[in-house]
Parts: structure tokens; sequence; C-alpha cells
């Protein structure tokens, strides 16, 4: 406490070192540009999150499922711009990418890490299988059916973050080194399965078999489509020798096999359509998450001297999907659209 408050009026008459490295060194053109892309992300994914949740609030039409699952996963992305990019964001700037901030905040910022990253995991999940059951099993899976099983699931999705952010708190594992100034996650190897396992790589299995099972329901539906699809008949003789009147009984034949195929086509179109949200969300999901959790495993495990910057990369690259989730699911939903525009001329 008297190193820090003999820092502290050094600073306040030269603020010089907090704009240098180690070395004395300042910050490069190109670093600059990278630390305020890291602000913007950490700002546009606060604020696109809070205005999902906001539009969630206030829309009476959005409570209830699956909108629920979206509030969860905006809950615990907001969480993650408000409570851990901040926190990470200093570490950044700090020379060497030491913690100083003290053992209390380290313990607080890796627990929020764990557990806000993993419930935004579960969640993504927990959207996946609600889509699946929604398109395979649309007449068992009704809405009260819909409403239990999403609950329960966003009941065991924080249950289990909070499980494997709390388990440091009771031994398992140190985040903290005061010597070395360094704050991260528990790198006990038997922690770091478990953790790693939990949190992505059984997510990650539920979610590829969960599209799997999607994408083989459309195909079979579309071949189902395609074998029972109605074959207009040909044309009669008597269509070319009339002038108007075959032509209006054509029209009328067209018009109905039309409107007896249209009910197939919209719900084929929402099958797609969900398959295709549901597609890039995982996509982005595992683009975003599989560098950092891949040398999260082998890093303690093997013993492997990974260079710093590729850590904050990889670290980066993860937290930007909570940016990503709400673009993804708001861009598939035309209501969210409608919500917004509409929430924005009601604030004017």
């Amino acid at each position: 406490l008297k190193h820090t408050l003999n820092i502290i009026p050094r600073l306040l008459y030269d603020p010089a070192p907090l704009l240098l490295r180690k070395g004395r060194e300042p910050f490069s053109i190109f670093t600059i540009l990278i630390l305020t892309l890291l602000v913007l992300l950490t700002v546009a994914t606060f604020l696109w999150n809070l205005l999902v949740l906001a539009t969630i609030l206030r829309v009476k039409a959005f409570h209830r499922v699956p909108h629920n699952l979206v509030a969860s996963t905006a809950v615990s992305d907001v969480l993650v711009a408000a409570l851990v990019m901040p926190l990470s964001l200093v570490k950044e700037l700090s020379a060497g990418r030491r913690w100083r901030l003290g053992r209390e905040l380290c313990l607080v910022w890796v627990c929020f890490d764990v557990l806000c990253c993993t419930a935004s995991i579960w969640n993504v999940t927990a959207i996946a299988l609600d889509r699946y059951w929604s398109i395979t099993r649309h007449l068992e899976y009704t809405l009260l059916t819909r409403r239990r099983i999403s609950n329960v699931m966003i009941a065991l999705t924080w249950a289990l973050s909070a499980t494997i952010s709390l388990a440091p708190l009771f031994g398992w594992g140190e985040t903290y080194s005061p010597e070395q100034e360094r704050c991260q996650v528990s790198q006990e190897p038997s922690y770091t399965i478990v953790s790693t396992g939990g949190a992505f790589y059984l997510p990650l299995c539920v979610v590829l078999f969960v599209y799997w099972k999607i994408y083989k329901a459309a195909k079979f539906r579309m071949g189902g489509r395609r074998r029972n699809a109605v074959v207009p008949l040909p044309e009669a003789p008597q269509v070319k020798e009339a002038s108007h009147e075959p032509q209006m009984v054509f029209t009328a034949r067209h018009a109905a096999i039309t409107f007896q195929t249209d009910g197939e086509t919209w719900r084929e179109q929402k099958e797609k359509k969900a398959a295709l949200m549901v597609g890039i969300l995982i996509g982005v999901f595992v683009l975003c998450w599989i560098p950092f959790f891949i040398t999260e495993l082998i890093s303690p495990l093997c013993s492997c001297n990974i260079p710093p910057v590729w850590k904050s990369i990889f670290l980066w690259l993860g937290y930007s999907n909570s940016f990503f989730n709400p673009l993804i699911y708001t861009a598939f939903n035309k209501n969210y659209n409608n919500a917004f525009k509409n929430l924005f001329v009601k604030q004017r």
C-alpha cells in the first residue's frame, strides 16, 4: 500500500510512464490501433447486447421461448463486456502483461471470466438444441414443453458455469502469483482438463452433433418433398384453340397448385433459415474459441511455452464471440429489427 501511495503522486505529475512499454519505449502506431480496436470491441459488445436485453424486456411478444435463451446469452455477453474485457485490457496495457491490481481483484476477474465465457458458450449450445428440437420434433415440442426445457437448460448453464469458475477458490490450483505478478486461470492439470472439457469440448461435441442432425433432417425432408412433388398436367389441345376461357382455367389450376404447395414451401424455408442460423452461430463459436481452448489445454499438460502475444490474440478472439452472438441471432429474426426501430422511434 505504501509503495502504491508513493507511485500515485509521481503519476499525477508525470503520466508518461502509463504510455511507455518496458524499457521506456513508447507504443507504436500499430499497437495504438490494436488497443483502439479492442476498446471499440468492448464498447460495441456491451451496447449491442444491452440493446437486445432492453428490447426483450420492453416487448411483451419476446417474453417467451426462445427469447429467454437469447436473453440469457445476452446477459452472459454483457457481463463479459462489462466485467471481463476491461480488466483484460488493463492487463494488456501493463508492461510485460503483468497483473498489478492485487490478489482479490485477480480472483474476481478470473472467476467472472470463466463464469461468463462458459455461460455464453453453453447458452449458444442451448439455442442450438432448441432449434434442433423445434425442427425435428415440432409436434411433440409444444410451447409448454419448450418453456420448461429452456428454463432447465438456462439453470443448468449457469450452475455448471458457476461450479467451474468457483472451483479454484476452494483450492483447486492457484490463479495469482505475487512474485511474478501473474493472474491467470488455474494451470493445475486436473482442473485444466475438467474446466476446458466442461466449458468448451463438451458443448462443442453437442453443437456439432446437433447441426449434423439438423442437416440430416433437412436433407431427408427435401428428399421427401421432391418425391411427393405435384407435377402439373400437360396442356390440353383445346387451350391453343380457345381464346380467353381456357387460359383462365389454366391460370386457376396453376393457382390452386401453388396454393396447395405454399404451406410446404413456407415450412421448408423456415427450416432452412433456422438451420442456416444455427450453422453460422456454431461456425463462429468454433472459430472464435477453438484456438484459445487448444492452447489452454495443451500448455499446462506439456509445459509448452506459448508466446504471450499469441495467448492474448486467442483470448480476445474468444471474447469477440460475445460481439457476434447478438448480431447472428437478430439478423435472422425480422421481429428484432422491427423492435429495434420501434424502440428508437419511441425514444424520440
